[in-house]
């Protein structure tokens, strides 16, 4: 169905952003009856962004609902370990999930987006709106006048720093070492110990998590896959400073693309590794041809609707990566907004219910990023932390375990604390 004004109109958005945050807005509004086009600035297709993502059952739902293929999404895995400093196991969690790659949710959802309604090369510079439109201004001269405009373009945002510049993102005090092994590659013994589980290495204010994920082209086949390593890891100002500065001494506001961190700083985390990793982690960070890392952040904005102007996914708030759910809330969101104005009613009073619904989420997200991501930087003895109650559910090896890429705490009939 077709939701048109009372001129009989189609009602018309536009999406900026063409990663997964705008690939669910465009597909989901569409099915809601709206006519929808996304803009992405980059000049090619989106590809390897990120590597290793965690599902959630809402984000199944989110799919679903959009009608991407569901068909070989990822690895199933059914246990969670953490380890110690020798690789032994000291604690086990049952926790099934699948666990897939950001290149292949994106090929899914790339699908469901009409070649004519996605468009490369669109690099937003302004924002013009009055009480029943909005108009996109692009770079290259293009201006698209529509009913809504939907910020679906990361947590650099340019519609955000349009409608909030007031808004920015806030660095934690840490940084997040990733990259991938191919499982081919990997020593036997480390991949016996670690490889088909969602593993953890938790020292003092060091989080080094790993699981599998599909191989190239979504390769599923055993010894075909691929292990997503990861270490959170605190740096101080004055180090990240050093460390967004690449060797031809450029230095990056935010954060650096990955092929220009310096060999010095990555043999410096190598280095690091040998010394602080047990062995079946640090072996398997030897098989990774070039890790990167990127600052952590995190921000929420105090509205997610700005007059015609809706922000979803990070965009509207980034929550860290430890709750794992970022690609998750962007469905979210997107599912939300395309369900408030399915209705064919007033626009203004739908995106009011969509921020009345969402932003509260999005406070709740970002404080649990917040509460997992507080052992990062504390300084509390573990024997002394035991006594203090939010310490042993967020700090602990069991709470980690059993925080970590979970979005349980959002559902209404769970308390918050109670994620079990």
């Amino acid at each position: 169905m077709q939701y048109a004004d009372n001129s009989g109109r189609q009602r018309r958005a536009i999406i900026i952003g063409g990663s997964m945050a705008g690939l669910f807005a465009a597909t989901l509004l569409r099915k809601a009856g709206w006519r929808t086009d996304v803009y992405e600035r980059t000049e090619v297709e989106l590809f390897g962004r990120g590597a290793g993502i965690v599902t959630h059952d809402d984000l199944i739902q989110t799919l679903e609902h959009s009608g991407a293929d569901l068909n070989d999404l990822g690895v199933r895995i059914s246990e969670r370990i953490a380890i110690d400093q020798e690789g032994h196991v000291i604690e086990r969690l049952h926790y099934d999930q699948i666990v897939t790659s950001w290149d292949r949710l994106h090929q899914i959802m790339r699908a469901t987006v009409p070649a004519d309604s996605h468009h490369l090369g669109y690099n937003l510079v302004a924002i013009e709106q009055n009480l029943t439109s909005v108009t996109a201004v692009f770079e290259n001269g293009v201006r698209e006048t529509a009913d809504l405009l939907v910020g679906a373009d990361g947590f650099r945002s340019t519609v955000r720093g349009i409608v909030a510049p007031e808004v920015q993102p806030i660095y934690a005090g840490y940084v997040v070492w990733r990259g991938l092994a191919e499982e081919a590659d990997i020593p036997p013994e480390a991949h016996a110990a670690v490889f088909d589980k969602f593993a953890f290495f938790l020292p003092p204010n060091n989080k080094n998590i790993g699981y599998p994920i599909a191989g190239p082209n979504n390769d599923l086949r055993p010894g075909h896959r691929r292990f997503n390593w990861v270490w959170y890891r605190p740096v101080d100002a004055s180090q990240l400073d050093d460390m967004l500065t690449d060797s031809d001494g450029q230095r990056y506001d935010l954060s650096i693309p990955p092929p220009k961190v310096r060999a010095d700083v990555i043999e410096a985390l190598k280095a690091d590794a040998h010394r602080m990793l047990p062995p079946p982690m640090r072996e398997i960070l030897m098989c990774v041809e070039k890790p990167f890392f990127t600052p952590i952040y995190d921000h929420v904005s105090p509205s997610l609707v700005y007059g015609r102007v809706a922000l979803i996914g990070d965009a509207a708030a980034v929550c860290r990566p430890h709750i794992g759910m970022g690609i998750a809330k962007a469905g979210s969101d997107a599912e939300s907004l395309a369900q408030e104005l399915a209705e064919g009613g007033d626009i203004d009073a739908s995106l009011a219910r969509f921020n009345h619904v969402r932003q509260p989420i999005a406070v709740r997200s970002v404080q649990r990023g917040r509460d997992l991501g507080e052992y990062m930087l504390e300084h509390i003895d573990p024997s002394e932390g035991q006594n203090d109650p939010h310490w042993s559910e967020f700090h602990s090896v069991s709470g980690i375990l059993k925080h970590t890429a979970s979005s349980k705490f959002l559902r209404p009939t769970e308390s918050q604390g109670d994620d079990k």
